[in-house]
């Protein structure tokens, strides 16, 4: 599903103008979102029986450039990752 198919069906489920419906799905999706809002400080939003969203450290370590096959270290980072819920899993599970 793109961003602009979940923007319909929030515009189609809720009743509201697509544009209204772009300003909802932003304001949690978004950059500037309020799910990238609360990463970004470094805390952690969870939605009971879909998951998680959180921060981890991925440590430096080595990597190859695939063009030239030269080792080189990639920095240490901080990356989002999301961990689903029982809710989720047992939905997916379900579908299959």
């Amino acid at each position: 599903m793109t961003r602009q198919e979940l923007v319909a069906t929030v515009a189609r489920r809720l009743h509201l103008p697509r544009a209204r419906a772009a300003e909802v799905v932003d304001l949690v999706f978004g950059n500037d979102g309020i799910i990238a809002s609360e990463l970004r400080r470094g805390g952690r939003v969870q939605i009971s029986g879909f998951g998680s969203f959180e921060t981890r450290r991925r440590a430096a370590r080595k990597g190859r450039n695939p063009a030239t096959n030269e080792e080189m270290t990639l920095a240490p980072a901080v990356v989002p990752a999301f961990r689903p819920g029982k809710g989720l899993k047992d939905v997916v599970a379900r579908r299959r």
